[in-house]
């Protein structure tokens, strides 16, 4: 009895949602090509909150290296767009992360890759309006800030913000009210935004070769003095490190590196949209890298524009670019760009608000969060109760935390996001055939019936059970079977990779320097890992045709997880609290309540109805962002 318990609750865990396949009525016809997709992605991906998050970064972090990890960052997301786009080729809708894993991988991958995707949602909100807030404060000079500062800040707890930013309190409420009334971002207000966003860009560069001062990239110990002394605010200066173009390290590129994957969430507009193109594989590879390649030199240049008009410690870590005009003696120009990034802002805030609240519905119609969430408000057809939710822990997010470490939150989340995907690829690649559509699913189960009932010899001729360490590295089969899907779920769930990483991140001076304990430890895991990837080289691959595979598997996405893996080592202990803390509340959430209001299929999986329907399903925070 109790190992039947267990292995329904066990089949619970797996239940995947079957969806229907769409007619052929409602398949567009392929007409776009590669440059179209390259335009298309490009505006989604290039965003004027990004600029702030790097100066983030540059300030306590990189220092002008900011510009070396943008750039990395990029090509460590290049690896994760591929494996996305696999995993959306594999179900016949477009949809969101949350939904593909669903289809795929079953209820509880499902629930945790949802649940991060909220936090992310989430972050991102507060984090925007903290940033529109610390720029509204700066047109005004300052005075909101230093009021609240001035009363708050001795109450503060040292983990959280100086004082609470009610603005940006005000503003999430403002923009929850009007997703509830139903306010509509038509494709007139998000063709201005991307020229908002083009405008800032070109004249940011622009006056960087201006104004700029390649000393900036220069600095000693004796710049950071003066400006100490001559400045009535040096409590500001951030920490010089060691001067220099890379003044902490090889280390704090790397760190970097982490924080600045928000930067390339748009890349999953191009993932969707490449199905509508005649080759698929071909245009979808070319436009992830022309992408990536366009938008981190454009990342590259605001960056290094401003680091070279300002010094990295003298830049506001809230409030860079009107700050950089002024530093530069260019005070009118600070009106101009804080008056466009307000508007740009605005606009991104009401994407990703939206986006948050829709897959708050979509889970809570699933039965994996509490039905109220799903509520619709009949008069405007909005998700009532899912806006107040997503206003709610946005708000909350905003108040009381700093621009720094929203960022720091906001990167673990979407490298667990990369790694949950990446993983994902790579287990699917080598199950045999599954059937993803719902009407077919009635019969797939009545042909499984025999097989399920059938001893191992039978299912399984010659199977190699007699010896099985030979079947790990020469297969019985060609073609993917049950025990090669084993065999490869049982190599990609081990955590060598995961302590590899903790090793490197923690102690890379005792392993680089050959201290022989360390050393022998990460080339033993090195090695062990090497071999588990030999073996899944080894099992049969499904030979199914997709729109899109990703190339050089396993190598690719093994990479990709031990990237992914590394880069969240490099996150502070405060973050990762703050994250088991949101994922503990997740799980609680999940056996308490998802795990037995989640009947499987209960509904097709079709957007929710509301009056948002002119935003565009591929902008970033629509589609998996």
């Amino acid at each position: 009895m109790l190992g039947q318990h267990v292995r329904q609750f066990g089949e619970k865990l797996v239940r995947r949602r079957p969806v229907e396949p769409r007619d052929k009525s409602e398949i567009p016809t392929p007409h776009l090509n590669i440059f179209s997709l390259v335009v298309f992605g490009v505006n989604r991906t290039l965003r004027v909150g990004v600029y702030i998050l790097a100066c983030s970064v540059a300030v306590y972090v990189t220092g002008p290296a900011i510009i070396v990890s943008l750039v990395v960052a990029g090509v460590f997301n290049l690896l994760s767009g591929f494996c996305f786009s696999e995993l959306g080729a594999r179900v016949p809708r477009s949809g969101s992360a949350y939904l593909y894993s669903y289809v795929t991988m079953g209820q509880l991958y499902a629930f945790i890759t949802g649940w991060t995707l909220i936090l992310r949602f989430g972050v991102a909100t507060a984090y925007l309006t903290r940033a529109w807030s610390y720029t509204f404060d700066s047109l005004i000079g300052n005075h909101i800030s230093q009021v609240l500062e001035g009363t708050f800040s001795e109450h503060m707890p040292s983990f959280l913000a100086t004082y609470p930013d009610f603005v940006a309190l005000v503003l999430v409420l403002l923009i929850a009210g009007l997703l509830i009334l139903g306010v509509q971002v038509t494709e007139l207000v998000r063709k201005v935004s991307e020229s908002f966003n083009v405008l800032l860009l070109s004249f940011m560069i622009l006056a960087g070769f201006i104004k700029g001062d390649l000393h900036n990239w220069q600095l000693t110990e004796q710049d950071y003095k003066l400006a100490a002394s001559g400045s009535s605010d040096s409590y500001s200066l951030g920490p010089l490190g060691s001067g220099g173009f890379v003044p902490f390290g090889f280390e704090g590129i790397l760190r970097g590196a982490a924080m600045p994957f928000y930067s390339y969430f748009g890349l999953n507009a191009i993932i969707s949209t490449g199905r509508e193109t005649p080759n698929p594989q071909r245009s979808i590879s070319w436009s992830l890298g022309i992408v990536i390649s366009s938008c981190s030199l454009a990342y590259a240049g605001v960056t290094a524009a401003l680091t070279l008009m300002v010094p990295y410690y003298q830049m506001h870590p809230n409030n860079p670019l009107p700050q950089a005009f002024h530093h530069v003696g260019w005070a009118p120009a600070r009106y101009f760009v804080a008056v466009v990034i307000l508007c740009a802002l605005f606009h991104s805030l009401l994407v990703v608000m939206l986006s948050m609240s829709r897959l708050i519905q979509e889970m809570a119609e699933d039965g994996l969060l509490f039905r109220g969430l799903g509520q619709i408000y009949a008069r405007r057809g909005t998700s009532l109760v899912a806006i107040l939710g997503s206003a709610t822990l946005s708000g909350i997010l905003a108040v009381l935390f700093e621009i720094f470490h929203l960022v720091e939150l906001m990167s673990i989340v979407a490298l667990l996001f990369n790694f949950l995907v990446t993983l994902s690829v790579l287990v699917l690649r080598y199950q045999p055939d599954q059937n993803f559509s719902k009407k077919e699913k009635v019969e797939e189960e009545i042909e499984l019936e025999p097989i399920v009932g059938a001893s191992p010899l039978e299912s399984v001729p010659e199977a190699g059970t007699s010896n099985p360490l030979k079947s790990l590295w020469d297969p019985v089969s060609t073609t993917p079977i049950l025990k090669s899907g084993q065999i490869v779920y049982g190599c990609a769930f081990l955590f060598l990779l995961t302590i590899l990483s903790l090793l490197l991140a923690l102690w890379p001076s005792h392993v680089l320097s050959g201290d022989p304990g360390f050393t022998a430890g990460a080339v033993l895991l090195l090695l062990l890992t090497m071999g588990i990837t030999a073996i899944i080289w080894r099992q049969p691959q499904n030979p199914s045709p997709l729109p899109f595979r990703v190339p050089a598997l396993p190598i690719l996405p093994v990479l990709s997880i031990f990237v992914n893996v590394y880069l969240m080592m490099q996150l502070s202990s405060v973050t990762w609290a703050q994250f088991g803390i949101w994922n503990a509340l997740g799980l609680a959430i999940y056996f308490g309540y998802g795990i037995r209001h989640s009947p499987e299929g209960k509904r097709d999986p079709q957007p929710p109805a509301s009056n948002f329907q002119t935003l565009d399903e591929h902008t970033p925070g629509a589609e998996s962002s």
